[in-house]
This record gives structure tokens, sequence and C-alpha cells, in this order.
């Protein structure tokens, strides 16, 4: 799925607007329709709805879906400042508001008077897509009072507050939503940690904007959807053996740290590799061939891994439990000057990297490095915020030809073209030990497959995810492990097969 910025979404609207040869207060109909459904399927009739609306057009919406929603037998108060000039399109659903006996309409300073019935759900429509600055004065000081209230809040298109494609400011005064119906395609701003926190569960309100727009504008931008895995994902060839699958090699685990190259090789395996190979540390020989027999052991050195001597013709994942010690330094800077085909690069392999930054440009072009933020910065440099690690990484992506699978929340891929896309499967579950190995793992094994590096990347980022996905379904966020995840690799391509 493309992201367009907030002008591209302005321009997607007038473009359907002129090709569907409707108005934009049909469009705007259309909006509070689909958001009125949604209500309707997750609350009871006895809710009590107070919608906050603001001059513009996403206050439009909320004069629309209050309208709908009184319509439906709903009970709702609507709030909006006096004396202030309305859009267009958002006058005309006010006055139609106005013109309904049954929805009270009351200024925004009344809302501290006001008292709110036990069933109340929160409504803000008080800025859309279109800010571009700090939210200041009457409006701060009600987004304010509205957050330390004790219902559901919900955020029509974006949380008031937020800009759609930019980092806030220390002190922004946003909206804090618990979901947010936000209309056709991801916001940028909802996939950064520092501003997607504001948002709460998003929801994706189709309103019917023309597919000829979205196919012709260009963007960098993307969310990994199913649709895109669909068309990346190979289904296997009956008449195929172990060698139609590729060669896969994991170099991982050191003493007391073997449980690494256990779960990188598990995952490798479970991902679909033919041929799998664990190049470590004699000391984990017996838990690898009890723990992975369908893998080969390549012996590394005694206690760690001094030996970076490969199986011919294998794509090599790198890093996991690896330790930095100087010997496995040396070695590892070594093969890096030797190797040529692309690498998947991970954990103490980057810290190898980070300690030896002169190293860096070793590294092979149309490789894949997978750090989380603390590893890229150590790697990079310091950033202000994930907007500009992004940033830096892109340009990194560019000057290195590598990708970059940058982990987080909603984790990016980042390619030497300049593309992003960012993944949005995967839950907090995942955050513990081991689901970075298993991550090396899977992309490793599609490397191994001939997948594009891209794909690669990009499939193995959107696999890792759903797998825990399902085990956090099966064993709850908090109880379940890097393991579980490994498990449920196989539930996701019975998913999609």
């Amino acid at each position: 799925m493309k992201i367009f910025s907030a002008p591209q979404i302005k321009k997607w609207d007038s473009f359907s607007i002129e090709n569907q040869r409707i108005s934009s207060l049909q469009l705007m109909e259309r909006a509070a329709q689909s958001c009125v459904k949604w209500f309707l399927e997750n609350f009871e009739s006895k809710s009590s709805f107070a919608v906050f609306c603001g001059f513009g057009n996403n206050g439009g919406d909320g004069f629309a879906i209050a309208r709908l929603l009184y319509s439906k037998g709903f009970d709702v108060t609507v709030f909006t400042g006096k004396n202030e000039k309305f859009s267009e399109d958002a006058l005309i659903n006010f006055q139609r508001c106005s013109d309904i006996s049954g929805i009270e309409i009351l200024d925004f300073e009344k809302v501290g008077s006001f008292v709110f019935k036990d069933n109340s759900v929160l409504i803000d429509a008080l800025f859309g897509i279109g800010l571009n600055r700090n939210v200041e004065g009457e409006i701060a000081g009600l987004i304010e009072f509205l957050n330390k209230l004790p219902f559901p809040g919900i955020s029509i298109d974006i949380p008031s507050g937020l800009m759609a494609d930019e980092m806030i400011s220390e002190n922004a005064v946003v909206f804090k939503a618990d979901e947010t119906l936000t209309f056709q395609t991801w916001k940028k701003s909802m996939l950064h940690p520092e501003t997607g926190i504001f948002c709460g569960n998003i929801h994706l309100m189709d309103i019917f904007l023309s597919d000829e727009f979205t196919s012709q504008e260009e963007t960098d931008d993307f969310v990994i959807g199913e649709k895109l895995i669909h068309k990346v994902y190979k289904m296997r060839n009956e008449f195929s053996h172990k060698g139609t699958y590729g060669k896969t090699t994991i170099a991982a685990g050191s003493f007391g740290k073997i449980g690494a190259s256990v779960l990188a090789t598990k995952a490798a395996l479970k991902s679909g590799s033919g041929l799998t190979f664990t190049l470590a540390p004699k000391c984990g020989y017996e838990i690898l061939q009890t723990n992975c027999p369908e893998a080969m052991f390549i012996d590394g050195g005694e206690n760690k891994v001094v030996n970076f001597d490969f199986e011919e013709n294998s794509v090599i994942g790198i890093g996991p439990g690896l330790g930095t010690d100087s010997d496995t330094q040396i070695s590892f800077l070594n093969f890096l000057v030797r190797i040529s085909k692309p690498l998947v690069i991970d954990a103490d392999a980057l810290n190898i990297l980070s300690k030896n930054p002169d190293a860096i440009k070793l590294i092979p072009k149309n490789s894949i490095i997978t750090p989380h933020p603390k590893e890229f910065e150590r790697l990079f440099g310091k950033t202000e915020n994930s907007f500009e690690r992004l940033k830096l990484a892109r340009q990194k992506a560019k000057d290195l030809q590598i990708y970059i699978v940058l982990k987080d929340h909603h984790t990016q891929i980042i390619t030497p073209e300049n593309k992003v896309y960012y993944n949005i499967t995967g839950n907090s579950g995942m955050a513990k030990g081991g689901s970075g190995d298993a991550l090396l793992g899977i992309i490793t094994s599609l490397l191994a497959q001939n997948y594009t590096p891209e794909n690669a990347a990009v499939f193995g980022v959107w696999l890792h995810g759903k797998a825990g996905d399902f085990a956090a379904e099966k064993f709850s966020k908090e109880a379940m492990l890097a393991s579980d995840l490994i498990a449920e690799i196989g539930t996701v391509f019975n998913y999609l097969n």
C-alpha cells in the first residue's frame, strides 16, 4: 500500500471528486458514513457521543458523523467554537446539525461544566491532516482536558495535534486516541513511535478514492500489505528437491550464547531453506545437533567462532550471539575482505563493525543489515528521533548500496533506491531476547531460496511479525517466546496458501 503525504492526499481527493463526478460534500458524507458504520459495529446503542468539531473539513466530518449517529438513535452532543469561519463544507454540515433539535451544540468553553454520562464516547474531529503547526490557546487547553477524561477517545483521520508527515515538537499538545479511523491509507506519523503512540488502534476507512490516482501517483513510502506479500511469495513447485531451495549458513553463537544459534537455525529451517548449516563453536555441538537435527554443524572454534569458512554457494547470515572477542573480530573482518556476495548481518557482527567503522564499507553490495535503534546509532551516529534516523538510514542504504532493516515497533526496510517499506505485523510480545535471532534466520533462508534482497527483507519481516501475532494469540504477549514465534512460521505459510 502506498503512503501519500498530506499534499498528495489533498490531490487525491480533488482527483476523485473530478473523475468520479461527485462534490466535495458528497465525499465528506462518504467519510462520515464509513465512520458511523464502524461506530455501529463497535458501540452499544446506549452509548452517548460527544463530538468535538473544528472549523475545517475534519470538523465537517465530525458534524456529519454527529448527524448520522443521531439518525441511528444515539445520544449526541456537539462541541465547537463560536465566531469562527468554517470551511464551506464544514459550514453546511454545521447548519444541518443545527437544524436537528435533538442535537445539542455547545461552545468549547462549556466543556468544563458539562456532565458527561458514564457511557460517553469522545470523538475528536478538531484538526485533520492539514495541520502544520503546534496547537495552541483554547484548543490546546481543550485537548489537555479531554485527555484527562476516563472515556474512550476516537480520532477521525488523525489525532488532533499530529502532523501527517512530520515529527512533533517536544511540548506539542496531541489528543490521545484509543482508536483512529483514518481514511484510505496510513499516514507516515502513525508509523513512528514518537507520534504513533497517540493513535491507538488504527482502522482504515475505505472511502473509495480513485484507484487511477493511486496507480499513477509516485511515492517512495509503502506499508507492507498482504496484497504485496502474495505477489512476493513463491509457492513451492511440486517437482522440486532440496537443492531447489538453496543453502543457508548461520554463523552464530559463543560460549553461553548457543541459544542464539539454535533460534536462528530453527527459523531458517522453518522458513523453507533447502540445506541448512550452522557454523558455531564446538561447545555448542551437542546442543545444536540435539535441537536442530535437520541442520549440519560446521566447526568454527572451541568456545567462540574464529574460523569463518563456509559451505560453498551458501547464503550466510551472521551475528547472533557471536560475541565481540578480539579473535572473533579479527576473523570476521578478514572474512569481510574476502567475501563479495550479499550477506545478512545482525547483532554482534554489527557491533564488531561499529567498533571498526572503517570496515563498514566492506559490507558487500546488496547485503541486508538488521539493526535495532541502538545498533544503528553505534554504526552510523546518534539522531534526535525516528524520523531523523530514517532519513540517515536512507542515506546510508544509498551510499553503501545495502538494504537496512531498521527494527522498531513498525520495522522499516530501506532500499538503496530510497524506498521505505513499513511493516505492520508483529506485537509487543516480540520485545524479548531471541526475536531478532529468528528474524536473521528467516531472512537468510529466503535469500538462499532466490528471493531478491528486497523481497527477502520485506517478506521476511512480514512473516516474522505475522508468526509473532499467531504466537501472541495462542500464548499471550506476556508468555510467548521467540521459540513460539518460530513454531508459528508454518501457520503463516498455511495462512498464505
